[in-house]
């Protein structure tokens, strides 16, 4: 099998070796990263490199080769790229935070560093280290890590970590520039001067505020003016000053009192009311600064590579919306960082430990990263309780699907009391009740006419729902090998997989099945035969549309046993 082709990407890792060791140590680029990271404390740049760390977290790694039609081969678990990939970072969890950690890096500086430190009796520790935190010294690299200084050697190109080799090992990983290919590029690098902006609009805004709250203008009255006195006061009289400034610091003090919303009555002469007059400190650039931080804020969603409401705010999108805006954000703000990800530890960690194990066809696996999980996924509890009624699903599937786990079962002695429960109360059903009048009898009466007592559904007609179902399943499933709900990385998996089944293996919500039509035409020949043998025609195609639905949404195969349950309320009625 051919070489996977990767040319696109093979300047976006290098170990630090004694063939990168000049190229490494430079970082031109440093200045802008430092400002960079000075914008991570503003509230938009830490909520869009931590929406990205926070989904880059749900993906998971593992090894695998490229297929046929760009699908991707999971490889073996007894194989050494499987084994290798699984132990990155310690395992899932550790991987975990591994890709967050990422995700904040490549988001705000493009770049971040991959410090793997060897131990002698167990998995090497990873860290992911800030283009900050390293620096030049000596004949090597020096990373600081959680305060303590790492020293990393120049090692050779072929030199791979395990026994007798316990140095430390780092690589650089960065999203590259298409300027300059050896800088690191990211939305925040690309928006310095919108965030510089910002920031001084920020404070300008702040200020603003604290003067309205401080000093909102002069108020000028003409020298003497006076309060009359009160009955209190006998014959002093208040200065006009005094009770102003009384009255403005009982409304900072209590915004609720009377003081701050009801106006001072001042009762003066009428040739000096025109005499009296405010003089306010405001500008225009009030409330022009305000629009225009507004509008920085706009800029800078923009400029990220995610859906701008994810910084905005959703607003009056629905949850299609979203789940639409949530695949596009995976698309091209996660995936491509993933990928960036993916090729440093395919380049720089799989591929030497293999060859190092003589694996022969070391250059075909990569490490990939799967997205699946983080695909929106609907609130499967109604669905799951609907087919446990139908007795689709077991009472261990229905716990998980609706929260609970396997401490909430109720065990054999809750089982035998509500069984004796059940008898008991099926015994009551059965006593005969005493003859009364028809408009006293407890129950409705044996005297039903015939016409309201059901009959069998017919098996011509279940082996037809069956043979609709599964029709319709396997619509469904020819179209979703194609939709982006199977990503890549699934179709190699999901082509040995019946038509029928693809449903299983592929997260589907019922949203999506209107959106990608999966049941478009599905039903068309249920009037027919649903007339043909007496049934009515919108109770079958509604039974059938809402199981299958249902099956595509919880991810579960469709069994024969369910159908005369399914059609149960569309039974025809005896003459």
């Amino acid at each position: 099998m051919p070489k996977p082709h990767r040319r696109e990407l093979v300047a976006a890792a290098a170990r630090y070796s004694r063939r990168t060791e000049k190229t490494s140590a430079q970082n031109p680029a440093r200045g802008r990263q430092e400002r960079a990271w000075s914008f991570y404390r503003t509230p938009e740049v830490r909520s869009f490199a931590n929406w990205i760390a926070n989904a880059m977290s749900g993906a998971h790694l593992y090894a695998g080769r490229l297929g046929p039609g760009d699908s991707i081969i999971p490889a073996p678990d007894n194989h050494p790229a499987a084994r290798i990939v699984s132990e990155i970072a310690g395992g899932r969890d550790g991987q975990a935070q591994l890709l967050r950690e990422y995700g904040r890096h490549l988001a705000v500086a493009g770049e971040g560093w991959t410090v793997i430190r060897p131990q002698e009796k167990a998995l090497p520790t990873w860290h992911v280290v800030s283009v900050l935190e390293m620096a030049t010294k000596g004949k090597g690299l020096e990373a600081q890590i959680d305060g303590t200084p790492v020293t990393i050697p120049v090692a050779d190109e072929d030199t791979v970590v395990g026994p007798g080799n316990l140095d430390p090992v780092a690589i650089r990983v960065w999203d590259p520039s298409p300027e300059k290919h050896l800088e690191a590029d990211s939305p925040v690098l690309g928006s310095l001067d919108e965030l510089e902006e910002l920031r001084l609009l920020g404070a300008a805004v702040r200020a603003i505020t604290l003067s309205r709250l401080t000093g909102r203008g002069l108020l000028i009255v003409p020298k003497g003016t006076r309060f009359p006195s009160t009955p209190v006061q006998g014959s002093e009289e208040d200065d006009l000053i005094d009770v102003f400034m009384e009255v403005a610091s009982t409304a900072i003090r209590d915004p609720a009192s009377a003081a701050a919303t009801v106006p001072i009555i001042l009762e003066v002469p009428a040739e000096m009311v025109g005499n009296i007059q405010r003089l306010s400190f405001e500008s225009n650039f009030d409330e022009l600064a305000i629009k225009l931080r507004e509008e920085n804020i706009r800029r800078f969603a923009t400029a990220a590579d995610i859906p701008g409401e994810f910084l905005l705010g959703m607003g009056s999108i629905n949850h299609w919306g979203a789940w639409e805006l949530t695949s596009e954000a995976i698309r091209l703000g996660i995936e491509p960082r993933l990928s960036v990800v993916t090729h440093a530890y395919t380049e720089n960690w799989l591929h030497p430990l293999l060859e190092n194990e003589h694996v022969t066809d070391a250059e075909e696996w990569c490490v990939f990263g799967d997205t699946a999980p983080l695909r929106v996924r609907t609130n499967r509890s109604e669905t799951a309780l609907k087919l446990f009624e139908l007795k689709a699903i077991s009472g261990k599937a229905l716990r998980r699907e609706t929260g609970f786990d396997e401490a909430d079962a109720p065990d054999a002695d809750e089982l035998n009391d509500r069984e004796q429960d059940q008898e008991q109360d099926e015994d009551q059903e059965e006593t005969p009740v005493e003859d009364l009048p028809v408009d006293e009898a407890p129950g409705e009466p044996d005297t039903l006419p015939a016409a309201a007592t059901p009959r069998p559904i017919p098996e011509a007609v279940l082996a037809a729902a069956d043979a609709l179902i599964w029709a319709a399943l396997s619509a469904a499933g020819r179209k979703m090998k194609n939709s982006p709900a199977c990503p890549r990385s699934n179709r190699a998996r999901v082509q040995a997989v019946d038509l029928d089944h693809i449903h299983t293996q592929v997260p589907v919500t019922n949203e999506q099945v209107d959106q990608w039509r999966l049941l478009d035409g599905a039903w068309s020949r249920v009037p027919e035969i649903a007339v043909r043998y007496g049934i009515d025609p919108e109770c079958m195609t509604a039974s059938l549309d809402s199981y299958v639905r249902d099956l595509i949404a919880a991810r579960i195969a469709h069994e024969y046993g369910i159908v005369p349950r399914l059609l149960g309320d569309c039974s025809p009625a005896t003459a």
